[in-house]
């Protein structure tokens, strides 16, 4: 079976792989001269800067499956106790995020009035319809204005670079979302999820989800996209132009462009691996209504600022995973992580690295800022909030235009209209992170889903 896949980001390239090794003569196109799309890792001077995700949760089993059968699991990379350490900026300070409830009654992160909203949240009746909701909707009708502002808030801003008062519940935190489906609540579910966990013997995870330990590689996620790469060799194209997809009697008729010279290939199944903007392009012409609900799908500027610095002296221990800023804070970065106290590589010997998020869904404004501007900005905010005046010895910025996807209410039905019309188009799949969940764990289950529907014909 011939199938292409456009788009060698993560789930592209995954996809990519599956098929191969269920048998399938697969062929990657890549606009990109390299793969891996959003996932790319420098190595300059002794530092390993990624430019976007830095890892997965390994609580769930999508990524660790692949690396096992890439035969990588020797290039796994835990995070460090460290990162359980997280922090919240708020009130000109940074405060603790508490690791468990006992913790969290002494946290000055919330004020009592806070902490007994969000305890009484117990008492709150389930929603009894099924229309979607903003986060922030859900977080006022359940646990208070307060903890929406200083927990749930900074945790938008960190996954998804978004803004609580559009995100959909539903899409972007469905764990949270079926909790007061099942349970009627966040604190019955959780007391419901540590009763069933005691029984089989397992550790709680929590309300939101599977949890578990921030995972990587020894050499950045570029281990995991070089090792997916290496498998597929010449079934990858990268610097490819699409200038067409085409639905014949036979199957897909692809043209496209490399150089100077134009091509034009037929496959049996295409897998749009592409974001969703770039996916409603080459199905404008198919299906307008498809075409049309993909490029709905938003998505929020981002620019990360890497910033290696010598660490004797710079005025902060960097203990932890780094922070995150509420929006009532008013300040201009989102957070900043801490990468060389989560993964020690990161830097040389008596470095530190650090990586400054600006922009998002929040203020997306400053995320385009030319990179003078962008740099001003991290340093001038390290130095108010960090007390770091060190100027760096490394500076890195990568400018992410339409970085995250923003699953806005409405987003879960907008997926499930998009899966149903492109269904009507045989050997037509999407895979890729604007429609079920935006990190790599999410990715690498997709893509094995669409390729075992793919080889199971």
């Amino acid at each position: 079976m011939k199938v292409a896949v456009i788009g060698a980001g993560v789930s592209g390239l995954s996809v990519a792989f599956y098929l191969k090794r269920g048998g399938a003569e697969v062929k990657v196109f890549e606009r990109e001269e390299t793969p891996g799309g959003k996932m790319k890792t420098l190595h300059e001077d002794g530092y390993i800067i990624e430019t976007g995700p830095n890892g997965f949760l390994d609580g769930k089993p999508y990524t660790l499956n692949l690396v096992k059968e890439l035969g990588i699991e020797s290039k796994l990379y835990r995070s460090s106790d460290r990162a359980r350490k997280r922090f919240i900026y708020t009130n000109g300070r940074l405060v603790r995020l508490p690791e468990n409830p006992i913790a969290f009654l002494g946290s000055y992160l919330l004020s009592w009035k806070g902490k007994l909203r969000l305890i009484g949240e117990f008492l709150v009746p389930p929603k009894k319809d099924d229309k979607d909701e903003s986060l922030s909707e859900f977080a006022r009708r359940r646990i208070g204005v307060e903890a929406l502002e200083k927990l749930l808030d900074p945790m938008v801003a960190g996954i998804f670079a978004g803004d609580p008062d559009r995100l959909s519940l539903k899409a972007a935190f469905p764990a949270i979302y079926y909790l007061e489906r099942q349970y009627g609540g966040l604190i019955k579910g959780l007391i419901a999820k540590m009763k069933e966990a005691k029984k089989s013997g397992k550790k709680s995870s929590g309300p939101a989800g599977p949890g578990g330990v921030l995972t990587s590689f020894k050499g950045g996620v570029k281990d995991l996209i070089d090792s997916l790469s290496e498998f597929l060799q010449d079934s990858i194209e990268t610097g490819v132009e699409i200038l067409s997809l085409d639905r014949m009697e036979e199957g897909w008729k692809i043209k496209y462009k490399k150089g100077n010279k134009v091509y034009e290939k037929t496959f049996e199944a295409v897998v749009l691996s592409t974001p969703a903007y770039v996916t409603a392009e080459f199905l404008k012409d198919l299906d307008p209504e498809l075409s049309n609900l993909l490029s709905e799908i938003e998505y929020s500027p981002i620019s990360v600022v890497a910033l290696g610095f010598e660490k004797r002296g710079l005025g902060h221990d960097l203990d932890g995973f780094g922070f995150l800023i509420p929006r009532s804070e008013k300040r201009k970065i989102l957070g900043v992580l801490w990468d060389s106290s989560v993964f020690p590589n990161r830097a040389p010997e008596g470095k530190a690295l650090i990586r400054v998020m600006i922009g998002g869904a929040r203020q997306p404004e400053l995320a385009l800022l030319p990179d003078e501007e962008l740099i001003d900005i991290a340093l001038e905010e390290l130095k108010r909030i960090m007390k770091i005046r060190h100027y760096p010895e490394k500076i890195k910025v990568f400018k992410h235009k339409k970085g995250i996807p923003h699953y806005t209410v409405g987003h879960a039905e907008r997926v499930e209209r998009i899966f149903k019309l492109s269904g009507k188009y045989p050997g037509l799949y999407l895979c890729n992170n604007a429609y079920t969940g935006v990190g790599v764990n999410d990715c690498t289950k997709a893509a094995e889903e669409v390729a075992k529907e793919i080889l199971n014909g």
